[in-house]
């Protein structure tokens, strides 16, 4: 099986981890300042926007492919806007598969981290706060350790997430070798195909690596919460 993949399959494979760990990062970016509004606002329309953020959680991955190919199509405004500054197109490029994946891993990052500023509390802020410390200080010395194990758990989930993206990946990007070609696509590519061999094999490396990344999620929560007082 792993001559198997090894004959033609790195390429998928490595696409996807390049794909999650971009995605990823510009997750954990966009991420952070919204779950802190979030954990930290009064606003009674704070509602929507945690409805808003949640929705890829409960709708199906082609409706979020289809509004965001459309929105980043040549005639949507986000596309139309790009290809005039970079004379090129975000359909069927990676940059097109970044923005996807965000849009569909967002709640994913968000939430955990949302809940871990909540969990920190107004206190140690406060008390920041009377020793002088700025806003600025207090969010990076006080809120960021304290809800640290927030973002160790939002960034390993949307990264697992993310590699078993298909349905907004493949409507987003298509099926371009070595450009959109995730290793999702290039299992199901292989099923249709009957090539069940390559296509376990794929799976099995995506299976395992997945496993893996929930061991450590799970390890990584179960030691803090027993090093917790």
């Amino acid at each position: 099986m792993i001559e198997t993949f090894a004959a033609g399959g790195w390429s998928p494979l490595v696409l996807t981890l390049k794909l999650a760990a971009v995605t990823v990062v510009c997750l954990l970016a966009l991420g952070t300042p919204l779950a802190w509004w979030l954990a930290r606002t009064r606003w009674r329309g704070r509602v929507a926007i945690e409805a808003a953020v949640a929705l890829p959680l409960v709708l199906p991955p082609t409706v979020i492919g289809f509004y965001l190919l459309i929105l980043l199509g040549p005639n949507g405004a986000v596309g139309r806007a790009f290809a005039l500054v970079s004379d090129q197109g975000l359909t069927f490029s990676f940059a097109g598969l970044v923005i996807a994946s965000v849009v569909y891993s967002l709640p994913f990052v968000v939430q955990p981290i949302q809940n871990a500023f909540e969990s920190v509390g107004r206190a140690p802020l406060e008390a920041a706060a009377v020793l002088r410390a700025g806003p600025w200080d207090r969010f990076v010395s006080v809120a960021v350790p304290l809800a640290l194990r927030g973002f160790v758990t939002a960034a390993v989930m949307g990264f697992a997430h993310t590699l078993g993206e298909f349905g907004v990946v493949l409507m987003v990007g298509g099926n371009i070798p070595g450009e959109t070609r995730v290793i999702s696509i290039a299992i199901y590519d292989h099923v249709e195909t009957l090539d069940y061999g390559y296509a376990h094999a794929m799976a099995a490396v995506l299976v395992a690596l997945s496993f893996a990344i929930l061991v450590l999620v799970y390890g990584i929560n179960r030691r803090w919460a027993r090093a917790a007082p």
